[in-house]
């Protein structure tokens, strides 16, 4: 029996990370844990005033997220975590080695779409061209899958599901 990966699921703002998070970790029988929950508050101060973020306001952030992971390896789980740059991933590889990225990626005016219609979110959609900007979709020697976020939540995860199980060795 393989051991239950720990899957961090990635993308920009409103890709469906809060709600495709729950979903994989569901079919994959592990649990699941929400990245916006390990910011500092002043991160979501600083979002919430439509200041894009720097990288040492993530380091701390990106630190939290890996501790978790490395707490979850060999158990398996699933958190969101933006992870747009290759090193914010290596940071989170470096705290847990065998973890695994589903980059939810989608084109920007649908995901603009989903951004202006959610509520109660500190992200305004005014942050989404830095986000864009930002992103570094995942190389070919980094362990995960893209997939695309059109369609309802359950054919997203199920998907995912679908790639994750495809991946050669251990983590899949």
């Amino acid at each position: 029996m393989r051991t239950p990966p720990v899957v961090v699921v990635m993308g920009v703002a409103g890709t469906g990370k809060t709600t495709i998070g729950p979903l994989l970790a569901a079919r994959l029988g592990v649990p699941y844990a929400e990245g916006d929950d390990f910011h500092p508050q002043a991160n979501i101060a600083k979002m919430s005033a439509g200041v894009p973020l720097d990288d040492d306001d993530r380091q701390p952030w990106l630190d939290a997220i890996g501790g978790w992971a490395h707490e979850r390896a060999g158990l398996g789980g699933v958190v969101s975590c933006s992870a747009l740059k290759r090193s914010y991933r290596d940071r989170l590889r470096a705290a847990a080695p065998g973890v695994v990225f589903v980059h939810l990626a989608g084109d920007r005016s649908l995901i603009e779409d989903r951004m202006a219609h959610r509520q109660g979110h500190f992200m305004p959609t005014a942050l989404l061209d830095s986000q864009f900007a930002t992103l570094q979709p995942l190389q070919a020697d980094e362990a995960g899958v893209a997939v695309d976020v059109c369609g309802s939540p359950e054919n997203i995860a199920g998907r995912a599901v679908t790639a994750l199980a495809a991946l050669p060795g251990p983590a899949a």
